[in-house]
């Protein structure tokens, strides 16, 4: 997801870097401000991110729910929905929006010009630590996932990846077109934020359940994946289609050959220089010799990734995969844990922050066509991925529901689709509010609602092996 970012710049000018910040009343004098005050700033935001994380986290393992919804959570109580603690610029947000600064502002004696200084460089640094975060999570879930699994799922979670992207894509941008007269390319645009899927939310709960590995989990895990390359055709398409009324066919025609060559020549290669890596790791002799230089091999594809207008996750993701094939994973898996636990609350906690609860006040009037929009959105989101599950073939016994549920949120992907129609002008507030409100439904629902399933799938697998053990000792006597 994060580096849909990345492409946007490069090709819609006036995305959130631009448009969105410029939304923030420039100082109208540029004071010189110190590294330090930035990194106390920095700091202090980690405290209050760690906090909430670990707070919300265990609050839901408490109550038996996956730790990434209280992670969530966390952010949304810290964030511009309740404390104001953690806010970014976006959206017009300024230093003065901020419990943080404005604590730092006074015990550092800052001037409102410094403060919004500091500001910015603040947010830009959680920014960037919450991408890095996302790809650290990435690499560490392709640790876990077994490659010759996931290759033998392939044919269903391509099936489920198309149909998860075109139904909610048909479904939301016919509807909002014939059903409630918007416009046709806003309409496109909601549809096209309904193809989302979330990668980062769904592996965490599989991973804290335990799930990664199971059928189910590799069909999700790589329907996601596909998810996220589709996605960011849809993104060029209907980016290009706002911008100039034409749909660039080179550029798509690029990103599916990109993205083919790209994951299948990576993983390929990787798999080439597996022995090489191993002994180069086996001669080295200083500390961290095997998490560095699997960092390096992770952030290389992260980087080619990232600069071929792909993800970076992507990048990360198949150095995972490529990297647990190796003697050397399950020494690798214990020294990530670390890095994982340090950068990745950092990201879901971001994501909680950046959700506007506000857009679901129905007491608004400037809310009430939004809402309408918005149950008609949450709708097509949930069942154009429910479905997904009902196209799995050739596995019998296989829990369908469990596999869509796992596509439903959205997540930060789908804050991007918005944040991409809304620089473009394409979206009205009412619209553009409707799909925030989906993603903050899916996003919220899915973990929950993701080990209900699994556990009630492993309920009735516990009774029909019960039942059929004791129909076995019953008979028994009689065929003796």
């Amino acid at each position: 997801m994060t580096n849909l970012t990345a492409w946007v710049s490069q090709n819609t000018p006036n995305f959130i870097s631009s448009t969105l910040l410029a939304t923030t009343p420039a100082p109208t004098e540029a004071e010189p401000v110190s590294n330090s005050l930035v990194l106390a700033a920095v700091l202090l935001t980690l405290v209050v991110i760690y906090s909430a994380s670990k707070i919300g986290a265990e609050i839901c393992t408490r109550i038996n729910l996956p730790t990434v919804l209280g992670e969530l959570v966390g952010g949304v109580v810290i964030g511009i929905s309740a404390l104001h603690l953690l806010v970014f610029p976006e959206g017009g947000m300024t230093a003065a929006d901020s419990l943080i600064m404005q604590f730092l502002e006074f015990t550092a004696n800052l001037s409102p010009q410094a403060a919004e200084e500091v500001f910015r460089s603040q947010s830009e640094v959680i920014s960037v630590l919450a991408e890095l975060g996302v790809v650290i999570l990435l690499f560490e879930v392709g640790l876990e996932s077994d490659l010759k699994e996931l290759l033998k799922v392939g044919p269903q979670a391509v099936t489920v990846a198309v149909v998860g992207v075109a139904a909610p894509f048909a479904g939301g941008t016919l509807g909002l077109f014939y059903l409630f007269g918007v416009p046709l390319i806003p309409a496109i645009f909601a549809g096209a934020a309904l193809t989302a899927t979330s990668i980062g939310i769904t592996s965490k709960v599989l991973t804290e359940m335990g799930k990664l590995n199971t059928t189910e989990g590799n069909i999700i895990l790589g329907a996601a994946v596909l998810d996220d390359v589709l996605g960011i055709i849809v993104l060029a398409v209907v980016a290009g289609l706002a911008k100039t009324g034409e749909i660039e066919v080179g550029n798509v025609i690029y990103l599916i050959i990109s993205a083919a060559v790209f994951l299948v020549g990576a993983i390929i290669v990787g798999r080439l220089l597996n022995p090489y890596f191993v002994k180069l790791i086996n001669k080295m002799q200083t500390r961290g010799e095997l998490l560095l230089t699997s960092l390096v091999f992770a952030f290389v594809l992260s980087y080619i990734g990232g600069v071929i207008q792909l993800e970076a996750i992507l990048g990360s993701f198949a150095a995972g995969l490529v990297l647990a094939e190796t003697e050397k994973q399950e020494d690798l898996q214990k020294q990530l844990f670390p890095i994982a636990d340090m950068l990745v609350p950092i990201f879901f906690v971001a994501v909680g922050a950046k959700t506007n609860l506000g857009v679901l006040n129905p007491t608004n009037p400037t809310n009430q066509e939004a809402l309408v929009l918005a149950g008609f959105l949450i709708l097509v989101a949930i069942v154009g991925k429910l479905i997904t599950g009902a196209t799995v073939f050739g596995k019998p016994g296989i829990n369908r529901l469990a596999v869509g549920i796992g596509m439903i949120p959205r997540g930060e992907v789908g804050l991007v689709f918005v944040s991409v129609g809304a620089a473009s002008g394409s979206l009205n507030k009412a619209t553009e509010a409707a799909i925030i409100m989906m993603v903050i439904v899916t996003t919220f629902l899915a973990p929950p609602l993701l080990r209900l399933v699994f556990q009630s799938g492993s309920a009735e697998d516990l009774s029909t092996e019960l039942s059929g053990a004791l129909s076995s000792e019953t008979s028994e006597p009689e065929t003796k």
